[in-house]
């Protein structure tokens, strides 16, 4: 399997960002780039995949950098969800209780 990866020059160029940008995206914990041992920002197909994600909510649907954490936190917990949705993980307790546990930790994201 192929890993790309990318340095911060080139992913913002790709992305059409300003490489602070992506340091800023960083600093508020949207992202997580993996960095070389001489301590460089990389970029991975993931990560650019999310950067672009990310570009849409705030500049195509007008959504701030708070509401993006937000919304990016309540994907990941749905992208948890989704396997214990199947049949085989519902009649184990373990799996029902790990259910209840997301969709706990889904309604206090959202205040309910």
């Amino acid at each position: 399997m192929r890993h790309d990866l990318y340095f911060i020059s080139m992913a913002a160029e790709m992305l059409g960002m300003h490489p602070q940008t992506l340091r800023k995206y960083e600093r508020l914990g949207l992202i997580q780039p993996s960095r070389t041992i001489g301590s460089m920002r990389v970029y991975s197909r993931e990560e650019l995949e999310r950067l672009r994600l990310i570009k849409h909510l705030v500049d195509e649907t007008g959504i701030n950098l708070a509401g993006v954490q937000r919304l990016l936190s309540i994907a990941e917990v749905m992208q948890r969800i989704r396997p214990l949705m199947d049949e085989h993980a519902l009649s184990t307790g373990a799996g029902r209780r790990q259910l209840l546990n997301e969709m706990r930790r889904l309604n206090e994201m959202l205040g309910l």
